[in-house]
């Protein structure tokens, strides 16, 4: 997928992804590649920066763990977050509704 599509849109995608469950890094990427159905192959250096925005902006909250002696970042949805997650949602119907208007006028 083109990454010019996904600029805007990331904030979203990243909130989502955590509303289930706290993640780490390269798991959030898989689970970006699979409920896509492989579509978005985001690149570590889009995910982690975004990651690091999001925490400073309270949206999540990072912790880091140890697992197999290995200390990875995971991350959670914070009760803002999950606020965010909801405007972004409600922003996106809009969007999609409004574009799929233009785009099939016949519908």
């Amino acid at each position: 997928m083109n990454a010019d599509a996904l600029r805007g849109h990331m904030d979203a995608l990243l909130l989502s992804v955590l509303e289930r469950e706290p993640l780490h890094g390269y798991a959030i990427i898989e689970a970006l590649r699979e409920r896509s159905g492989g579509a978005l192959d985001v690149p570590t250096g889009t995910v982690y920066p975004a990651l690091r925005r999001l925490e400073r902006a309270g949206l999540l909250a990072g912790e880091w763990a140890s697992n197999g002696g290995r200390k990875r970042r995971t991350y959670r949805l914070t009760d803002a977050g999950r606020t965010a997650l909801a405007g972004e949602r409600s922003a996106w119907r809009s969007f999609t509704t409004a574009i799929g208007r233009v785009l099939d006028p016949l519908r």
